[in-house]
């Protein structure tokens, strides 16, 4: 039985992040974006390595600087991930950036500047085939709109974005993707929905500056799960103010739960009660950390007692069902004769997971 709802994606145009589609049907990529300062290249791109590790397709960097666009040429010389380069109010800096290696643009045209800034930008990215992204966010809005509205509505970023949009389209430009965003959930899934009738460009979706792990990832995931169960959003960042990495594995988890696409271990565990028989929180902490590397999809059930413990164990790849000093081990529905020492839960998984990731990738290859 098919456990995930049949959600119809919405048509667009395809463009190309580097070799990352987006667009057309294409899988749903997941960015990030670094907080280290640019100019600062070997902490730069060790952050683009361990976002990279965790599974982000794309990752976004700040270029404040004339430092910061030149440090960008080296990082993009020094990883294998497509980088896009983050502009804001100097056109000067998008152009050097395109030299520099960008793979796309991020730019808010609203501060910019006027059209022939704009298209200055526009014909370098040409010359290049490099997309760019328009991004609409309620806290830059044009003094213009924001007189008519009052306030950043849905209504009033979804002009501003459509504004963009048809000037790009005079230009002869097709090779860009949108994105409006603001901190409220609600209002971000309304311009979006308005936003989806009215262009045939790939949607960037997110909630911008959505807060701490907790509230942010809250706030992420109500408005950007809305969206993406109506066949919106060809691409996303979960904007938090925690480590990047946080953010791709939030985004993930939410691909993962609506089952758009899936990465890694899904653990299934209890929330824990008096009846669990070892530390369950502490082993899947332990695991989540330990196997951050792994990409293959897998299920793997662990649960502190045998109340709920086997029926999870029998439909997951590999499952644990809690006992006194030993636990039952299950493999792909089948109970083990060997228990595991509930001491060692952590490395018998492990390894236990990591024979399996082996044996999928190399009935992968082979085929």
């Amino acid at each position: 039985m098919n456990r995930y709802k049949n959600i119809n994606r919405r048509k667009s145009n395809r463009i190309y992040i580097g070799n990352i589609a987006i667009g057309n049907n294409a899988p749903i990529s997941i960015q990030s974006m670094t907080n280290t300062h640019t100019e600062d290249i070997n902490k730069t791109i060790e952050q683009i390595i361990s976002l990279k590790r965790v599974g982000a397709d794309i990752v976004r960097v700040s270029i404040p600087t004339l430092e910061a666009v030149a440090a960008f040429s080296v990082i993009k010389k020094s990883v294998d991930v497509p980088l896009i380069a983050d502009i804001h109010f100097d056109y000067r800096l998008a152009i050097k950036s395109i030299k520099n290696g960008a793979d796309c643009l991020r730019i808010n045209p609203g501060n910019i500047g006027n059209k022939k800034r704009i298209s200055e930008i526009i014909n370098h990215a040409k010359d290049k085939n490099i997309p760019i992204r328009i991004g609409v966010n309620s806290g830059s809005l044009e003094r213009d709109i924001l007189k008519k509205y009052k306030f950043p509505t849905p209504d009033a970023l979804v002009e501003s974005a459509i504004r963009h949009v048809e000037f790009l389209d005079t230009l002869n430009f097709s090779q860009f993707k949108v994105s409006i965003k603001t901190s409220d959930v609600f209002s971000t899934i309304k311009a979006n929905q308005i936003l989806s009738k009215k262009i045939t460009q790939p949607i960037h979706i997110g909630i911008t500056e959505a807060g701490g792990i907790r509230n942010g990832t809250v706030k992420s995931s109500i408005g950007i799960a809305t969206l993406l169960s109506e066949g919106i959003g060809d691409t996303l960042r979960i904007s938090l103010a925690a480590d990047p990495v946080e953010e791709v594995k939030v985004g993930y988890d939410i691909l993962k739960t609506l089952g758009i696409r899936k990465r890694g271990i899904n653990f299934i565990a209890c929330p824990t009660c008096s009846r669990q028989e070892f530390d369950v929180i502490d082993v899947v902490k332990r695991l989540e950390k330990k196997l951050e590397d792994i990409s293959i999809s897998m299920d793997v059930s662990i649960i502190g007692c045998i109340v709920n413990g086997i029926g999870e164990a029998k439909i997951a790849s590999l499952g644990i069902a809690g006992n006194s000093k030993k636990s039952a081990l299950y493999k792909d529905g089948v109970r083990q004769k060997n228990k595991i020492d509930n001491k060692d839960i952590v490395d018998e998984l492990e390894i236990q997971i990591r024979k399996k990731v082996a044996l999928l990738e190399k009935l992968s290859n082979d085929a």
